[in-house]
């Protein structure tokens, strides 16, 4: 069994910055998937960005130059560095993982019915 716990969301004013974190436990392993997705009000959860086991990573065009992601294997943690944060950003923000071969990143980031793994989620809040 697997748990994927969130912290570090907010409410900022647009521009501010943001650092997420997900801690993992339970059954993980040396191979991975890990990410985050969002969901807004009224629309369908998005991939936002994923890294893998050999540090690879992948945003979605809307966060690029603006997030980073990044995994301690030490403390079996995921980031998300946010900054330059826009009001459209405000969602809850999801950290999602799969154990395995992570060959298709983007692939994973569009297809969020496929995630094993998911996260309660933490609330990001930008305001203008």
């Amino acid at each position: 069994q697997v748990q994927l716990v969130e912290s570090g969301g907010g409410s900022v004013q647009s521009g501010g910055s943001l650092r997420l974190s997900c801690v993992a436990s339970g059954d993980t392993y040396n191979r991975y998937c890990m990410g985050w997705f969002r969901q807004a009000p009224g629309k369908e959860r998005e991939g936002v960005a994923v890294i893998d086991d050999d540090s690879a990573s992948t945003y979605s065009d809307f966060v690029k130059g603006r997030f980073t992601i990044s995994h301690d294997n030490a403390k079996n943690t995921l980031y998300l560095q946010m900054n330059s944060l826009k009001p459209e950003d405000t969602a809850m923000y999801y950290c999602a993982a799969d154990w395995g071969s992570c060959r298709y990143r983007e692939w994973w980031l569009l297809h969020p019915v496929r995630v094993g793994h998911w996260g309660l989620g933490t609330q990001v809040t930008v305001s203008s």
